[in-house]
């Protein structure tokens, strides 16, 4: 070891860098899944993509550190310069990326786009590590002790911006323009370590590159604050507009085809007439039906509310219906922009936890919330099912809307749907939203008591239009879906794949990039 010791070093401008750059480490991941999933969905394989490209691009990160840290002690600061530089053009990348690895499909796509945005400023991230270690480390009898506190900080700083940025940032802040904070940040710092290395370590080496990477980044973070994020379009009129913790809400305007639609990053959870601001949603035709088949529902429960027409519907038969959505933006827009109001109780949180809260009994569940985005797998399993049974008045009826392709009544996902909600509800039928067409919304209907609808008082033209939506499935590829083991997302690839390409052709690729 040379003269520069670890005594004449103050370690605590060592512990705050690794600290903030461990909490950097944490909000690229995290705010990564902001970016992918209204391309590619909020889907277990894009959280899997994430998850690999940060532990890889890590490893490779405390490897070349610890290399460069063996050749020299200086350049920490060019290190932290480069990947703020780099986290800062990350957004400007995320369209030409995500549509270049498009005809990739859904896994490997996600995955692909992941490693080519996130792990250089990732693996630069990394790097900081060993460098630091190098640093804080004068003799061989120490270094286990250095090795230590400095993981233990930069541990520590992940937990932190972890914390902050799921419990006070993000929830005001769009996830863009934190990427360019952290960016900023990120080179901030690295001016106030170039300052230090050169008090204490007495080097010059570093001093014009890591200049040089700070001047670039701070006019790049000017081009990418005042860049526009989405290219107009003369075919579309976005009315709202509103990231939310559940991903990007917009409610969009197609006049020429006098429609509007909600949607939440790459699934459409709402359509309406913009004229009449009728439904036209043909599934949601079928539920409306339910108050015929059952005259006596005083009570529902709405898990799903969507653009609140099913709700709305089951007003007109004095039904109370208690709404249950997940994000309030979608509340908002439902409210504001499809003329929603309520005449029950209006509920914001996870379905699963919010129905344990419950206890009244209700007539009708409507489970609204398998749309042609990502499976929301814990809401569809046995366990699930059991809880809303538990809330069921003993005549009372689940309404399940579920997308899949029909592949002839043999699809391996419909099947599972079926035969789990068998584990809990005796009798069952479904109907198929728009008969001919192999891509559909699938009704579910179960109840604990059997129910006909050759019996129900229905009208005439009523029953012929769902008798004909009436479908029998081959329930012998199906799977029981449990809390252990679900294999919904694996079931629907090529379901969420399809869909996906229907929502890029029908509102174009501008509308899934940040």
């Amino acid at each position: 070891m040379n003269s520069f010791s670890t005594k004449k070093l103050n370690k605590f401008w060592l512990y705050g860098t690794v600290f903030f750059t461990g909490a950097a480490v944490m909000v690229i991941e995290l705010l990564g899944t902001r970016l992918i999933a209204p391309f590619y969905g909020a889907s277990l394989y894009v959280w899997t993509s994430l998850i690999s490209v940060t532990l890889i691009a890590l490893a490779l990160g405390y490897y070349l550190g610890g290399i460069w840290a063996d050749r020299t002690r200086f350049g920490l600061s060019l290190i932290i310069a480069l990947s703020g530089l780099l986290t800062l053009i990350i957004p400007g990348l995320v369209g030409p990326v995500l549509l270049a690895t498009d005809p990739l499909g859904l896994r490997l796509g996600s995955f692909i786009s992941t490693l080519i945005l996130f792990s250089p400023s990732l693996i630069m991230l990394g790097m900081v590590g060993p460098f630091a270690v190098k640093l804080a480390t004068s003799t061989l009898s120490d270094v286990g002790t250095s090795t230590g506190s400095i993981y233990a900080v930069s541990t520590v700083g992940s937990v932190v911006g972890t914390l902050f940025l799921g419990f006070y940032l993000f929830p005001i802040i769009g996830s863009r323009e934190i990427f360019v904070g952290v960016g900023i940040a990120l080179l901030l710092l690295s001016l106030v370590v170039i300052l230090i290395e050169r008090r204490h370590l007495k080097s010059t080496k570093t001093l014009v590159a890591t200049v040089v990477v700070i001047v670039t980044g701070i006019g790049l973070s000017l081009v990418v604050i005042t860049s526009s994020k989405m290219v107009p379009s003369d075919q579309l009129h976005t009315q709202f507009e509103q990231e939310s913790l559940y991903g990007w809400v917009r409610v969009i305007d197609k006049p020429k085809e006098n429609i509007r639609l909600l949607t939440v990053d790459a699934s459409t959870i709402g359509a309406a007439s913009i004229s009449h601001g009728d439904n036209l949603l043909t599934y949601q035709k079928i539920v409306a039906l339910i108050p015929q088949l059952l005259p006596d529902i005083k009570r529902a429960l709405l898990i799903g509310q969507g653009a609140g027409h099913m709700a709305m519907t089951l007003k007109q038969y004095d039904v109370v219906t208690d709404t249950l959505e997940i994000d309030p933006a979608v509340a908002e827009a439902a409210r504001k922009y499809f003329g929603f109001t309520s005449n029950g109780n209006t509920i914001i949180g996870d379905a699963r936890y919010e129905i344990r809260q419950l206890q009244q009994p209700y007539d009708l569940i409507i489970m609204d919330v398998f749309t042609g985005g990502s499976e929301p797998s814990h809401l569809l399993t046995v366990e699930t099912l059991q809880q809303l049974r538990n809330l069921l008045a003993e005549s009372g009826m689940l309404a399940l809307n579920f997308v899949a392709f029909s592949d002839n009544g043999t699809n391996p996902a419909l099947a599972s749907v079926a035969k789990t909600l068998s584990r809990v509800f005796p009798h069952q039928q479904v109907f198929i939203s728009n008969p001919g067409e192999d891509f559909n919304d699938f009704i579910f209907l179960a109840t604990h008591e059997a129910f006909d609808i050759e019996k129900a008082k229905l009208s005439n033209d009523s029953y012929h239009w769902l008798k004909q939506r009436l479908l029998t499935l081959d329930l012998t590829q199906g799977v029981v879906l449990t809390d252990n083991l679900s294999q919904l997302e694996r079931l629907q690839i090529r379901k969420s794949e399809h869909y996906r390409r229907m929502i890029v052709d029908s509102l174009g690729v501008n509308h899934f990039i940040r």
